[in-house]
């Protein structure tokens, strides 16, 4: 791993313990090793800290001389991270750290995610807590785990203990960019009873790939290609034109990130060659201009292996299948009327795969009202049910609303511009934070969510701007001086 703090990159600390986070594996659902690195950071610095049955962590320290009386600040964000890589990356996210490197004004990690999704909320909150010549009032740093699959770890905590009603959640990616609401969302997942039947014949893998992906909330108005429609496109193609078997079918790795691959193995007659790779020689061009502003590598690609007995789905089971993926809803679904170019409600099918009893596809729903949010739930369950299948639903998250009191808004306007000569944006936003979850714990809570400049999250091509890092590192520490 390249040593990023060894590269002079300021500001060294919060760079030095995002080192120290990616060389923990902290994928959601493995969190226990990183939240146990949270634990003895704080026991070493002889603050007081929580760690609950879940993970969770919170860290709190007393408010510098001077700072006494001032109203604690609470500073939140989430030690899980979406774990995408490059196909050919021999990485074990359960048990690897991530490769980092700079790039410029960048830093990446090799062939996956970086995780500065929320791992550089983690960084600046260490680093805070490191210094002894930061002022700052009491300090209550709360770490959540599982953001990224439903917010389990927000639902779950417990932050009686706090006595601050000020936070700043640092899970966002836009600087200067504060945002002030978020949609609420859930994820669903549906299962789809199959039947299979032995057959023979030419065994072929059809691929989707070259596809941009990204996060399925802040980027689903660029309307990517989703890999698992895209798939189902495709195979409703081939059924168009000849018969063929499905033995194996399986895209996307999380929820919340729009699929940039997908794979089939079929079953195909030896007769039918030339009317796979006509159906694929005439979709290619369609797709390519079709997707050519937000996708344009998108390429389907056909490869024979050889004759093979093999189970396929039955007929039933077939149509099924490629009728669902032609029909469920994806993607922006409505857009707000309120506050024009803010996506409402939207859809993302992120996870398929095809076992030997149903097919399983998981869904990230989010809206900002929640009665579309319900309303999509419902289109859902009641596909599901007409082809015989059933729905689940977990990680059911409120809406942030927006607060139009807010003194904390106040003086981050002051303190920013102050700086840096700008006016900071106050803005909603689609994708779902965690303020809203932990708003209904805190009563009257004042929040914001902010963060530098970070592109292409939950992709492998994920980069966080540097010296966005260092500008937000300044507001940061300015903000809780000025909290006197």
């Amino acid at each position: 791993m390249n040593k990023a703090n060894n590269l002079n990159l300021e500001p060294a600390k919060v760079f030095h313990y995002f080192e120290e986070i990616a060389a923990i594996p902290h994928g959601s659902g493995n969190t226990k090793a990183i939240s146990d690195y949270l634990v003895s950071f704080a026991r070493k610095r002889e603050l007081f800290c929580v760690q609950d049955d879940s993970n969770n962590v919170i860290i709190i320290k007393e408010a510098s001389k001077g700072y006494e009386d001032a109203e604690p600040v609470i500073i939140q964000g989430h030690m899980d991270m979406v774990c995408e890589k490059e196909s050919g990356s021999s990485i074990d996210f359960e048990k690897d750290g991530l490769s980092l490197y700079v790039d410029g004004d960048f830093l990446r990690a090799k062939g996956t995610t970086l995780g500065g999704d929320d791992g550089i909320a983690v960084a600046y909150a260490l680093a805070i807590l490191d210094s002894n010549e930061i002022l700052h009032p009491r300090l209550e740093v709360v770490i959540t785990v599982d953001e990224e699959i439903g917010m389990l770890g927000a639902m779950s905590i417990d932050l009686s203990m706090l006595k601050g009603h000020k936070m700043l959640n640092i899970d966002s990616d836009v600087e200067g960019h504060f945002l002030t609401s978020c949609a609420g969302g859930m994820t669903v997942e549906t299962s789809l009873p199959v039947v299979y039947e032995n057959a023979s014949g030419l065994l072929c893998r059809v691929t989707v790939t070259g596809l941009c992906g990204g996060h399925s909330g802040s980027e689903i108005d660029k309307e990517h290609a989703n890999a698992n429609l895209v798939m189902g496109r495709v195979l409703k193609s081939f059924a168009d034109r000849m018969e063929f078997g499905i033995v194996s079918l399986s895209g996307g790795l999380k929820d919340n990130a729009i699929p940039r691959e997908c794979m089939a193995l079929l079953l195909i007659r030896e007769e039918d060659r030339p009317i796979l790779q006509e159906v694929t020689d005439t979709l290619n061009p369609i797709l390519a201009k079709e997707y050519a502003a937000s996708d344009r590598d998108i390429k389907i690609c056909t490869e024979e292996l050889g004759k093979k007995e093999a189970s396929v789905l039955n007929s039933v089971s077939h149509t099924k299948v490629i009728f669902y993926l032609c029909n469920v809803p994806n993607g922006v679904c409505h857009m707000s009327r309120i506050m024009p170019g803010l996506v409402e409600t939207s859809l993302n099918l992120g996870i398929m795969e095809l076992n030997d009893r149903f097919l399983r596809l998981v869904s990230s729903v989010r809206s900002s009202v929640s009665s579309r949010k319900e309303e999509l739930r419902g289109r859902l369950e009641f596909l599901a049910e007409f082809l015989g299948g059933t729905i689940s639903v977990n990680g059911d998250y409120p809406a942030w609303e927006y607060k139009e009191d807010s003194p904390l808004r106040d003086t981050i306007t002051d303190v920013y511009r102050e700086l840096f000569d700008e006016e900071p944006v106050f803005e909603a936003i689609h994708a779902g934070l965690e303020c809203g979850v932990l708003s209904e714990k805190i009563p009257n809570l004042d929040c914001v969510s902010f963060g530098p400049n970070n592109f292409d999250i939950h992709t492998p091509m994920e980069r966080l701007s540097i010296s966005s890092t260092e500008k937000i590192w300044k507001f940061l520490t300015a903000f809780l001086k000025n909290c006197k």
